[in-house]
């Protein structure tokens, strides 16, 4: 079925985080999501959004670079077009260079629509869920050790999550190992616990570091390095127990190649905005598995509807390592009508057309930072 593009609207929403939530270039107390609104030929309505972390500290996308790349470039380029599928569209977008995660939530909302005129959810248009349930593990971010223990301790006793990540790399890394290897050890062996160092170390502070997490139970290391620096994670993926974790390092299927091609042997954080959407991610997933390198669902800390993208995304493949879109549950609020429901340390797709949502658009206005027609 062909989709003809009537209208684009792009709005920046900016909703509170729960509690301060600490990274190694940033602490967050708020999330900036760049939400679109894909209006489709025969009344159908696309949601889409794409977001990043703390602004430019992260990348090289802010959510005000997304909305003006949207309101500027790509819109003018699909309005009145007709499209029959993600790629096609995909395509049309390439006359403008970079801006992945913009395109992201075009893609995204696209597929929401399509999914919507075809009465099939969006896992079914990226080719057919092998699950409608998915594990989410939860990232302790706030700095504090105890505080870390009590909140992980309180989400298990309630059956939220099973599995957690804690972010580190601000710090000196003695002080970040004495914190790490405290809550594994409080949270003991069942429960499995992995960093996140966002690229702050260097290689031979990764040598030191990461054989003395996997001693202590932390079997998995997200970007210790920097991502420009191929050959040290490669390396470190070769010489060591602990499976290294590219993310920063892998942004769509040619940078994932390469990585491979260079003896990379880890797993490939995957994210749909670092790859252009929720199909374009998918590209990444194949090049991974074709060459046994393992698969983990990575999060923006988007809210609900690039939550659902990437889980629809995430569910038409193995996740051996797990994913971490927990996002919607560090927000103090929300813009759908109906949020997603985390328990039994997972969250389960509603098999429903489209990403599955209904937006609270008197909502969306409310924390909006303009009206954005």
């Amino acid at each position: 079925m062909d989709l003809t593009i009537e209208s684009i609207t792009c709005w920046l929403v900016d909703i509170p985080t729960i509690r301060p939530h600490k990274l190694s270039m940033v602490t967050m107390g708020c999330q900036t999501m760049a939400i679109v609104k894909m209006r489709c030929a025969g009344g159908f309505d696309g949601w889409g959004e794409a977001t990043t972390i703390g602004g430019l500290s992260y990348g090289a996308e802010s959510p005000e670079s997304i909305k003006s790349a949207i309101d500027t470039y790509l819109a003018p380029l699909l309005v009145g077009n007709t499209f029959s599928g993600p790629q096609p569209l995909a395509a049309a977008m390439q006359a403008v260079k970079g801006n992945n995660f913009a395109k992201s939530a075009l893609e995204t909302a696209f597929l929401d629509a399509l999914g919507k005129a075809l009465k099939v959810p969006v896992s079914t248009l990226l080719g057919g869920a092998l699950t409608d349930t998915l594990p989410i593990l939860w990232t302790l971010a706030s700095g504090d050790t105890q505080k870390d223990i009590a909140e992980a301790r309180q989400l298990i006793e309630e059956g939220r999550h099973r599995a957690f990540k804690l972010k580190i790399g601000a710090r000196s890394v003695q002080e970040d190992l004495r914190h790490v290897l405290a809550i594994k050890s409080a949270l003991g062996e069942a429960i499995p616990v992995h960093v996140d160092v966002n690229q702050a170390w260097d290689m031979a502070t990764a040598l030191e570091a990461i054989p003395r997490l996997y001693a202590g139970g932390i079997t998995m290391c997200e970007q210790p390095v920097d991502c420009r620096e191929i050959h040290h994670l490669t390396a470190l993926s070769q010489r060591l127990s602990a499976t290294i974790l590219a993310d920063e390092a892998v942004t769509d299927h040619r940078s994932g190649f390469a990585l491979i091609n260079h003896g990379f042997c880890g797993a490939f954080a995957l994210k749909i905005a670092k790859a252009g959407g929720p199909a374009q991610v998918l590209k990444v997933a194949h090049v991974a598995q074709s060459a046994g390198v393992e698969l983990y669902g990575g999060t923006m800390l988007e809210g609900t509807i690039g939550t659902l993208a990437s889980l629809h995304a995430w569910s038409t493949v193995k996740l051996s390592r797990g994913t971490e879109m927990f996002g919607p549950l560090l927000l103090k609020d929300d813009i759908v009508t109906r949020p997603l429901e985390f328990r039994d340390g997972g969250v389960r797709l509603s098999g429903a057309p489209g990403l599955g949502i209904d937006v609270d658009e008197d909502k969306l206005r409310h924390y909006a930072r303009n009206t954005g027609a």
